[in-house]
C-alpha cells in the first residue's frame, strides 16, 4: 500500500513525466512496464503456484472436507463480484470485458489486517481465509488463461507443451535439484510469452512440476524442493516484486479528476464488485453451505466474525490491478478508472472488515 501511495504521489508531481516515461522505455524487446508485469510477476505467479500445490497435496486443502467451505466461499466470492460488475456495465461491451477485475482476493493485505487484530480473530478464521484466498488465486489463474489471452501461436504453444513435458519427466524421474527446473522454466516462460497466453501462466505451470515430498509428522519439510524454492522466493516476492508492481501500476494522474468520475461504469463496477459483491458472495455461500449441512462454520467463530472475513475478501489490490491491466491493455483511460475503483473498493473493505472484527466480541465471550 505504501508503494501504491508513493506511485500516486509521483504520478501527480513534477516527476510525473519522468515516471511515465521510464515505464514506457524499452529494455530489449519489452518496455520496463512489460518486464515488470510479464517478467517479475511470473515469479510471483510461480510462488502462487507453489502455495497452491503445497496446500492441495500437503496442507490445509489436503482432504475434500477441508476444501468444501473455502471452496464454496471462493466460488461465491468470484461469481457475485463479476455479476455486480456486469450489472453496472451491461450496456457497454467495451467495459464489460473487465468483469473479472473484482473477482480476486489479495491474501497479503487481508491477512495483514488479521495480524493487526491479533487474538480477536480465531485461528480457524485465519486458516479459512488463507485456504479461501488460495482457491481464489487458482480461479484467477484459470480466468487469465481462459479469457485474457491474445491471438494464439500454435508453434509457440507446441514449444511450451514440449518444455512442460520435459519438466514433468524430470519430476517423475526423481530429479530433486532445482536448477534444471528453473533453467527450463525460463525456456517455458519464453515460449508462453510468444504464444499469446499471458506469460505469468508459465510461473504456475512450472510450479506444478516442482517436486514435493509429503511430510509425515513433519509439516513444511525443509528438505523438499518445493519448500526450499517457496521459502527462497517469498521474501523477494513480498518485499521487492509486489512493491515494484504496485509502484509501476498504481500511479494514476488526477489531472482533470472530478468526483463524478467515481460514478463512471468501470470505477463504480470495480468498487461495488469488491465491496458489495465479495461480501455477498463469500458470506452468502458460507451461510448456505452451513445451513445445508455440507460444511461446518469455522471453530470458535461467530457469524459476525465470518462476515468480517467476507468483507476483507474484497481487498483485491494486486490480482485485481493485474487483471485490469490485461482486460484494458489497449484502453489506458479505462486502466486509470480500474485503478481508482480497485483502490477505493479495497480501502473500503479493509476499513469495514477491520471495524467489524475489532468490535465483535472475542470467541470466548460468545455462546
Amino acid at each position: 500500500m505504501a508503494s501504491a501511495a508513493l506511485a500516486m504521489i509521483v504520478a501527480n508531481s513534477p516527476l510525473a513525466s519522468a515516471y511515465f516515461g521510464a515505464l514506457k522505455a524499452y529494455l530489449g524487446p519489452l518496455s520496463v512496464l512489460h518486464w515488470i508485469n510479464d517478467g517479475l510477476m511470473a515469479v510471483f505467479f510461480l510462488l502462487v503456484g507453489l502455495e497452491i500445490k503445497r496446500e492441495l497435496l500437503d496442507g490445509r486443502l489436503r482432504t475434500w472436507p477441508d476444501r468444501i467451505l473455502p471452496g464454496f466461499a471462493a466460488l461465491g466470492g468470484m461469481l457475485a463480484p463479476a455479476l455486480v460488475y456486469a450489472a453496472v456495465n451491461w450496456h457497454s461491451p467495451d467495459t464489460l470485458r473487465g468483469w473479472a477485475i473484482p473477482a480476486a482476493t489479495d491474501i497479503a493485505f487481508a491477512l495483514g489486517v488479521l495480524a493487526l487484530l491479533g487474538s480477536r480473530v480465531p485461528v480457524s478464521l485465519k486458516v479459512f481465509l488463507t485456504a479461501l484466498a488460495i482457491i481464489d488465486d487458482l480461479g484467477a489463474v484459470l480466468i487469465i488463461a481462459l479469457f485474457y489471452t491474445a491471438d494464439l501461436s500454435l508453434p509457440m504453444l507446441g514449444g511450451a507443451a514440449t518444455t512442460l513435458a520435459v519438466l514433468y519427466a524430470l519430476n517423475k524421474a526423481g530429479v530433486s535439484r532445482l536448477w534444471p527446473y528453473l533453467a527450463l522454466g525460463l525456456v517455458l516462460w519464453g515460449f508462453v510469452l510468444l504464444s499469446g497466453v499471458h506469460a505469468t501462466i508459465a510461473g504456475v505451470l512450472l510450479a506444478l512440476t516442482i517436486p514435493l515430498r509429503l511430510s509425515v509428522g513433519k509439516p513444511d519439510d525443509p528438505t523438499s524442493p518445493l519448500h526450499i524454492l517457496e521459502h527462497a522466493l517469498h521474501p523477494w516476492s513480498a518485499f521487492l516484486i509486489l512493491p515494484i508492481f504496485g509502484f509501476a501500476n498504481a500511479g494514476v494522474s488526477l489531472a482533470g479528476f472530478s468526483p463524478h468520475m467515481l460514478l463512471d461504469p468501470v470505477t463504480l463496477g470495480v468498487a461495488l464488485g469488491l465491496f458489495l459483491g465479495k461480501q455477498l458472495g463469500v458470506f452468502g455461500f458460507v451461510l448456505a453451505a452451513v445451513r445445508l449441512g455440507w460444511a461446518q462454520r469455522p471453530a470458535g467463530a461467530g457469524w459476525m466474525q465470518v462476515y468480517g472475513i467476507a468483507l476483507l475478501c474484497g481487498v483485491g489490490f494486486t490480482m485485481s490491478l493485474f487483471i485490469g491491466l490485461l482486460a484494458f491493455a489497449q484502453r489506458p483511460e479505462l486502466e486509470a478508472e480500474t485503478k481508482v475503483g480497485v483502490l477505493v473498493g479495497s480501502l473500503a473493505c479493509m476499513a469495514a472488515g477491520a471495524l467489524v472484527l475489532r468490535f465483535t466480541p472475542r470467541p470466548a465471550a460468545q455462546t
